[in-house]
Order: C-alpha cells, then structure tokens, then sequence
C-alpha cells in the first residue's frame, strides 16, 4: 500500500494581520472573515439525517466483542424520543427549564444520544468527569458541582459502578436515570412540545457546562453556549476545508467532558456527517489494549490524541506492520494537544508513517481551553517540527500583551463563554478591559520575523517562578525539554526549584520506555526504576541538556523517580492526561524536600556539566 498517491489536503492558507501598539502589546486576526453558522448543533445533525441517513454516525463495542452501529436517521428519531422523555420528567416534578441533566459516564452511544437530545430542546448538560465517582474517597468534586449545577436528572450507565455518586446527587434533589433500561423507560412519543421548545433554542442558550480541573478549589463550572459550539465548528471547517469533502472517521477516546473530546471532536463529527467510533482503551497499561484492538478493526481519517496517549501507543504501532497499515489506511491528520509534543514523539510518528505508507502525514495541533470551546489558534499549514500551535482561526482575535518577559495571551471571539456558573466575580476577573479573555497561557512567535508561520506555546504564565538569584524559570519549554533529553524514559516531568538555588526535576517514567531501555518486556516500574542501566539513562540525557543549558534557569541538577504515576482524584493530572504543576509539588512535598536532601540514595545527582 502506498499512500504517496492521496491528493493533498485543501487547507486554508496561512495569513496574520498584526496590529502593534505602543506598549508592547500585539493584536493578531485572521484576514479571513468567519461565515456564518448554524443556531443550534441540530441543525446539523438533523441536516445530515436527511442528507445520508444510513451512515453511521456513532458506534460502539458490544459486549460480544462486535459493533453496536447507529445511523444519522436512527439517532435523529432517538434524540426526539429522549427529548421527550426529558420534558415529561420535568414537568412531572414541576422543575424550571434551566435545571441541567448531569452525565457520569464514560463516552458512550446512549449518553452521546442524550447529551445531544438535552441540547435539542434547551436542557443544559453537566458533563462530569467519571473520575470524580469513581476515583474519588469522598465525593468531594462531584458534590460541590452538584450543589453548583442543582441537576433535575443525572444519567449513569452503570449503575452498580456508580451507585455512590448517584445516590450523592440524588440527595441534592436528581433523579437519576440508569443504563439502557432508564433510557428505555424516559423515551415517549415526540409531541409538539419539542418543537417547540426547539424553536425557543438559539445561539445563546447554554448548551453544556464543562469544568475546570479544579486544581485550586471547586471545580468551575464554564457556560458553553449553542453560538460557541457552532461558531468554532465553523471557523474549523474553514481551516479544514477538505473536512467539506471527506466527512472525518474518528476511532477516539478522549472524554467528552472535556472540551477537546466533546466539543472539538464529537462536535466536528456533527458538524461534518462524519462516523465516531467510541474507544474504550486509555492511554494507560492494560487499557491502550482496547484502543489496539479497536484500530485493528476501524481505520480513522483523522487521529487525535495527546501526547501520553501518542507516547503509550506507538510501541504498539511499531512493532506491528499490520496494525500500523490498518491505522495509516485512510488517515490524512496526525493530532495532538493539550499538551506540549516532545520532539522525540513527532519524528517517531513521522517515520513510521513514511515507512507504512510512503509519505509523512500532515501533522497538526491547536490550542485553546474549556472557556473557548475550544479552539482559538490552528496549525493549517506544514510545519517542520513540534511546538507550532497554528495562527487565529477566522472570527478571532489573540491579544498578546507582555507580563514577566513574556506573551500572554487573551482572546476574543464568537465562542468565548459569557463566564462560570454561579461565579460573577470570577467571570469579571476573567476578562480585560476590552473583552478580551485572560487564559493564562503564554505564546511566542516561532519566527518573529515571518508571523504567518505561527506561533509556539510558551507555558502558562501561573507555573514560572525565580530561583533565589531573583532569576526566572520558563517551567513549559523546560518540561519538554527535559522529556526530550531522556527519550524515551520520561513520559512527564515536573520542575522543582521555586525559592531555591537550583533546579531539580520530578520524573515520571514510562513503563514502555523503562523496558525497552532495561531489555526486560514485562519488568514493572519499580524494578526497572531501581536498575543502573536506567538511572544512568537519565543521568546521562539530563547531563548533556546541561551541557547545551548551562544557565542556572535552564540547568537540571538533580532528579527523582516517581513510581507512582500522577493522580487524577488529587487534581495532578487530567483525564486528558495533562500534568499540573503547581498540584504535583504540592502534593509531593516530601519528594521535593528529598531532592534537596544531603545523600538520599534515590536522588539522581545530575554534573551541572557546562561545556
């Protein structure tokens, strides 16, 4: 097979307005005007249930190990028919039409159809993080989003799996709904009144509520409304055009209650009459089994993932030609977010690539958050190596204004949320003078001499923090950095130093990578990690990022190795898979006084070598 002779993708060709103004500050727009978009996500889905009625749209393994398929003109009927179901038990308990319907579960068709049938007729849509039941000692997220939310309804798939997290809502007044026998009992007869209350839906009304980490407190509760939705689909479809053409076959995992997988992916499936096949593999050992197992079977048009799941899976991919055929089969994108790729990651993908079909696949990334639904900036154009994080799409405008030496960037566009639940002061905070929302994150330019070639994510500017020597330290760039100087051992790394003299860095390795550098396929982390061979992997790889590094807010000088991986319930890392900083070193306190310790046998001292 050689896929040297698929047409090139119809892109959208790279273009940035700057406007500079006097204080540093830079404004970049697209000259490209966004068009106009749909009210509402139905209309699209009930558009391509006219238009291919028998192309799946949703499918899902069976407990037999086959398909459960579900066409276009299927989930329109099923979506009327929970619409339904959803009025009649409102009104039956006399609830206002702004109580939302809270969702546990992982991804899957029944809670796709629900989601989707909630949002035809105007029901908000909590979408919770499944680790929130079922990880969690005491429930703490999961009760302050209810009290936050107030759901009327909460659905479960599996009711003995989640049996504490819905009696927990139920106490605060939901009424659940429980796998595919609640589903059976909500549906009814469409009547009028979800026409109705169809009509009454419109580009403001809030059609989910995502939330944040909640990395410092309660999670937030950020209002995504339909205009979001639709207007960020749109600006993708323009940056994809060939999207237009080859409506998208996605075989994903990424949980929708997080805005890269619910509305990034699932809704550009939507959007475009594509195929979503549900996968219940992870990027985790044990569970990357069902993602293999599901790409065997289903080959994508385009893969998204974030860079732990790329990290888990390509061992998989290499060391079979016939998976890794079936996997490049029909693909046209290779993307990742979320996190920042290492280098070492990127030209893995791009050899395997070349050696199965004959060709690089066209690599992408964007960037965005929960609060912009979620893309703002997109890679639409070749770039020749990790870290681009594309131009502004068509209808945004990236205010990029100097703090602490760097970029940080605010944005402004048609799917910007309105604010967070219940928090006016936080939402007020949240925006600048100008309307501009504040993400925290900082950019830089990848070539500040040619803007249209994009721009590179920077880190977030909360993580940065100065040494002793009043000297700072760009925790983002660093954390790749270091990754990619001992590839392929650290899957995560997190950079100690706040208030001190040096810098030291917490690792947490790769199980695929600790065995592939010790010889041993089946040792477990805690016996590879005690191994010469891989400590001085380390050692060595840190010992030449010195070398090339040798300033003091660059130079690693000591590293620990973290058996256990990062947890989720302690808000270290997010479903998705990003790490969070400022919860790993507070969490591991004891570790990072370790670090510093005089004569610890387990810190790896790294020769502050400078060449």
């Amino acid at each position: 097979m050689s896929g040297s002779a698929k047409a090139p993708l119809e892109l959208l060709q790279p273009a940035v307005d700057v406007e500079r103004r006097g204080d540093g500050t830079l404004v970049l727009r697209s000259p490209v005007p966004l068009e106009a978009y749909p009210q509402t996500l139905s209309e699209r889905l009930f558009a391509w249930a006219a238009a291919a009625p028998a192309r799946v749209f949703l499918g899902e393994r069976r407990g037999d190990g086959g398909w459960r398929e579900v066409t276009y003109a299927e989930a329109v009927a099923e979506v009327l028919a929970l619409a339904e179901g959803l009025l009649v038990r409102l009104r039956a308990r006399g609830l206002e039409d702004d109580r939302p319907l809270a969702i546990l579960s992982d991804n899957s068709v029944d809670s796709g159809l629900l989601l989707l049938a909630a949002m035809h007729i105007g029901v908000p849509v909590a979408m919770v993080s499944p680790a929130y039941s079922l990880l969690s000692a005491d429930l703490g997220k999961l009760r302050a989003i209810g009290s936050q939310t107030r759901p009327a309804l909460v659905f479960a798939d599996d009711g003995e799996r989640y049996a504490r997290a819905l009696a927990a809502l139920e106490a605060l007044g939901a009424e659940p709904i429980v796998g595919a026998r609640g589903l059976a009992e909500l549906r009814a007869t469409p009547t009028a009144e979800v026409e109705r209350r169809h009509r009454q839906t419109g580009p403001d009304t809030v059609a989910k509520i995502l939330f944040t980490s909640g990395s410092t407190g309660a999670p937030k509760g950020v209002l995504n409304t339909q205009r979001m939705l639709c207007a960020n689909q749109q600006a993708i479809a323009q940056l994809w055009p060939f999207l237009r053409r080859t409506p998208p076959v996605l075989v994903d995992w990424l949980p929708w209650n997080h805005t890269f997988g619910g509305n990034h992916n699932f809704n550009m499936v939507v959007f475009h009459g594509g195929t979503l096949w549900i996968d219940r593999g992870k990027p985790a050992p044990g569970l990357i089994d069902r993602s293999v197992a599901n790409l065997r079977e289903r080959s994508p048009t385009l893969y998204f993932n974030v860079p732990r799941g790329f990290d888990v899976l390509l061992p998989a991919l290499e060391a079979d030609p016939e998976l890794a055929a079936h996997f490049f089969a029909d693909l046209q994108v290779i993307f990742y977010a979320a996190a920042a790729l290492p280098q070492s990651l990127w030209e893995r993908l791009w050899r395997l690539s070349e050696r199965t079909c004959g060709r690089r696949v066209f690599m992408a990334s964007a960037w965005g958050s929960t609060e912009t639904a979620p893309l703002v900036t997109s890679v639409h154009f070749p770039i020749p190596r990790a870290g681009v994080i594309g131009l502004p799409a068509p209808g945004a405008e990236l205010k990029l204004v100097p703090v602490a030496g760097k970029l940080e960037a605010r944005v402004r566009a048609p799917w910007v949320t309105p604010g967070y639940l219940g928090e006016p002061e936080l939402t007020a905070q949240a925006f600048d003078e100008e309307g501009f929302y504040r993400t925290g994150d900082a950019v830089a330019f990848a070539d500040p001499a040619a803007p249209e070639r994009g721009v590179t994510f920077a880190g977030r500017i909360a993580e940065d923090f100065k040494l002793t020597s009043g000297t700072w330290v760009h925790v983002g760039s660093l954390r790749v950095a270091v990754i990619e100087a001992a590839a392929p051992l650290v899957q995560d790394a997190v950079i100690t130093g706040d208030g001190r003299e040096g810098l030291g860095a917490l690792i947490f390795p790769s199980l695929a990578g600790a065995r592939a550098i010790v010889g041993d396929p089946d040792g477990d982390l805690e016996t590879l990690c005690a191994e010469s061979v891989l400590r001085e992997h380390l050692r060595a790889g840190l010992a030449e990022h010195n070398a090339r590094n040798p300033q003091s807010s660059r130079r690693i000088e000591r590293a620990l190795l973290m058996i256990e991986p990062p947890q989720i319930d302690a808000s270290e890392i997010t479903d998705k898979g990003y790490i969070n900083q400022r919860a790993v070193i507070e969490r591991r306190a004891a570790e990072v006084e370790r670090l510093y310790a005089a004569e610890d046998p387990d810190v790896i001292a790294v020769a502050p070598e400078v060449p």
